[in-house]
């Protein structure tokens, strides 16, 4: 089968980020006025720069969201259980267990435990935040079925908006952290239900007004790259602010990075190994797992800056999360096409051999 590939903004997304990272650092260090002045831009904790750039991610991904899609899931409801097991009831607790382990245990000599906690809670945002965005890239590269994919995400969407915030609540309760639930819930109002609904009520009217090839061959392709545009200005003013503490720790990024690729792995492999016992098509299989195995950075990162701040362990430990998820996910996809290699049959009607 012909080997498909992923663009080349998207394929070095993390030498991109490596990249504002070093921008941002140096911004912080040599020109300290910028984070002094943007610290100043905020309305309740909300960063009113980096709000503005995180509904630049956001809204075109709520521009895909099919949500009368859903009415198919019925069709291949296993794929669906998987995707709502793995993400709601497995994933998050996973990934306090796994960061706590590490950040709080094995890395304990060299993370002081205040700091420790700023990370696992990050940690903790991200594991409670399925992916919506880049799962149709990692779909698309695994002969994923597109119009599941559509369908897995969408009700992850609608889920997002009334679990995302308890479960992070519980989470961070249990890890002492106080947490400001009037700033957690206008976060989810501001980078889910605000952009899911702008998105909603544009694709509604737009399909009316032009039809579904206008509007995804045309409309939506005028947002190319807006979402990487806008996920690595965040990085940089992010970095901004984190400059003096990364120096002070340069070791922090790489600690903080060994739990979530463990839970990464983790997640994907329960995943995809529970499909292939439960004889679900390939093609409904991959996506699925690779929902739950990566992250919605987008909000984790826009929650923890809203909750922590943007110089808060709590932000880096996100902003670690996207750094290593895109070769992270790319050797999965690798992993999950190689698992039918040889079969001889269609990706889309495969059942596992």
């Amino acid at each position: 089968m012909a080997e498909k590939k992923i663009g080349f903004f998207a394929k070095y997304l993390s030498l991109w980020v490596a990249v504002c990272i070093v921008l941002g650092v140096v911004i912080g260090v040599l020109i300290p006025q910028v984070p002094e002045t943007l610290g100043k831009l905020e309305y309740a904790k909300v960063s009113i720069p980096v709000a503005v750039l995180i509904w630049l991610m956001i809204y075109p991904m709520m521009l895909k969201v099919d949500f009368k899609s859903i009415v198919n899931a019925g069709k291949k409801p296993k794929g669906l259980v998987v995707t709502l097991v793995v993400n709601w009831l497995i994933k998050p607790f996973t990934m306090y267990l796994i960061a706590y382990f590490f950040l709080k245990i094995v890395f304990k000599t060299y993370i002081p435990d205040l700091i420790s906690t700023e990370y696992l809670a990050g940690a903790v945002l991200l594991g409670a935040a399925p992916c919506t965005a880049m799962v149709f890239v990692w779909s698309y590269l695994s002969d994923g079925d597109p119009g599941y994919t559509v369908v897995q995400v969408a009700i992850n969407d609608l889920i997002i908006l009334f679990a995302f915030a308890p479960i992070v609540a519980f989470l961070l309760g249990v890890s002492n952290v106080q947490v400001p639930m009037d700033t957690l819930f206008l976060s989810v109002v501001l980078f889910v239900v605000i952009p899911l609904t702008a998105g909603f009520i544009t694709r509604t009217i737009l399909l009316k007004s032009h039809g579904v090839d206008w509007f995804e061959n045309v409309f939506c392709k005028k947002f190319d790259g807006i979402t990487e545009i806008g996920l690595l200005l965040t990085l940089v003013i992010i970095f901004s602010f984190q400059g003096e503490t990364i120096l002070a720790n340069p070791l922090a990024i790489l600690l903080i990075a060994i739990p979530l690729i463990i839970q990464t792995y983790f997640i994907f492999f329960l995943g995809f190994g529970w499909s292939k016992m439960w004889k679900v098509p390939y093609s409904v299989a991959a996506p699925s797992a690779m929902i739950g195995a990566s992250n919605f950075f987008e909000l984790a990162v826009a929650v923890a800056i809203s909750l922590f701040g943007l110089s808060s362990g709590a932000t880096l430990a996100t902003v670690v999360g996207v750094l290593v998820e895109v070769p992270v996910m790319l050797s999965l996809v690798k992993i999950a096409r190689a698992s039918r290699k040889g079969t001889g049959k269609s990706p889309k009607n495969l059942i596992f051999p």
